[in-house]
C-alpha cells in the first residue's frame, strides 16, 4: 500500500492523530494526498485545525495541573521552559500563537504556558488562531510541493518513491545526529570524584 493510498483509507483519522502531537510530517503528507486528488483539502485543514486546537489545549491543562512537577523533574526541560517563561512575559500573544511553528517546543510550550499564569480562556483564543494559520501553511506547503512534483515527473509512483527515500534519509540523519549529541554530552560531563 503506498503512502497515498493509506492516506485515503485513513486519510482524516491519521491526521487528526498526528495533528494532536507534532503533526507537521502528517499534514504535509495530506496536503501532497489533498493534491493528487485522495483527500480534501478544506476537510484536511479543518480536521488538522480541530486536531492542532485539542492537542495544544491538552498538553496546555497537563501543564496547568502538573507542569511545574513535571518540568522541575527533569533538567533539560527545565532549561528549555525556563525559554519560553522569558519568552512569555514579553510577548504572551505572538508567543501562543507562534509555539507551534517553533522547533523542539511544540509538545513543551503550551505545557510550560499552563505552567504560568495565563489563563484558560486567553490561551484557547491565540491557541485557535495559531492551529488558524498553521493548518492551511502546512498543508498548503505539501500541496504545493505535490504540485510542483507532479509537472517535474509524470508518473506519480515514482515520486513516492522519491518521498519515502527523502523521508527515510532525513529519519536517519537526524537519529544519528541526536545519537551523536548524546553521547557528545555524555562523554563531556566531569566524572564524580571518588568519596
Amino acid at each position: 500500500m503506498s503512502i497515498t493510498q493509506f492516506l485515503s483509507e485513513y486519510g482524516y483519522l491519521a491526521v487528526l492523530a498526528g495533528c494532536l502531537m507534532e503533526g507537521e510530517s502528517v499534514l504535509l503528507l495530506a496536503g501532497l494526498a489533498a493534491q493528487e486528488g485522495y483527500l480534501s483539502f478544506v476537510y484536511v485543514v479543518v480536521v488538522a485545525f480541530c486536531g492542532a486546537t485539542l492537542g495544544d489545549q491538552a498538553f496546555y491543562f497537563l501543564g496547568r495541573y502538573v507542569g511545574g512537577r513535571l518540568i522541575a523533574n527533569r533538567p533539560r526541560l527545565q532549561v528549555r521552559a525556563n525559554v519560553v517563561t522569558a519568552l512569555l512575559q514579553r510577548y504572551d500573544a505572538p508567543l501562543i500563537i507562534g509555539v507551534r511553528f517553533m522547533y523542539g517546543f511544540r509538545i513543551l510550550g503550551p505545557i510550560a504556558i499552563g505552567a504560568s499564569t495565563v489563563s484558560p480562556w486567553r490561551f484557547l483564543t491565540f491557541n485557535a488562531l495559531g492551529a488558524a494559520l498553521w493548518a492551511p501553511l502546512i498543508a498548503g506547503a505539501g500541496y504545493t510541493f505535490g504540485y510542483a512534483l507532479e509537472s517535474v515527473f509524470v508518473d506519480m509512483g515514482v515520486v513516492e518513491k522519491i518521498g519515502l527515500v527523502a523521508v527515510l534519509f532525513v529519519a536517519v540523519t537526524i537519529g544519528l545526529h541526536l545519537r551523536r549529541r548524546r553521547r557528545d554530552g555524555s562523554e563531556a560531563r566531569p566524572e564524580k570524584p571518588p568519596s
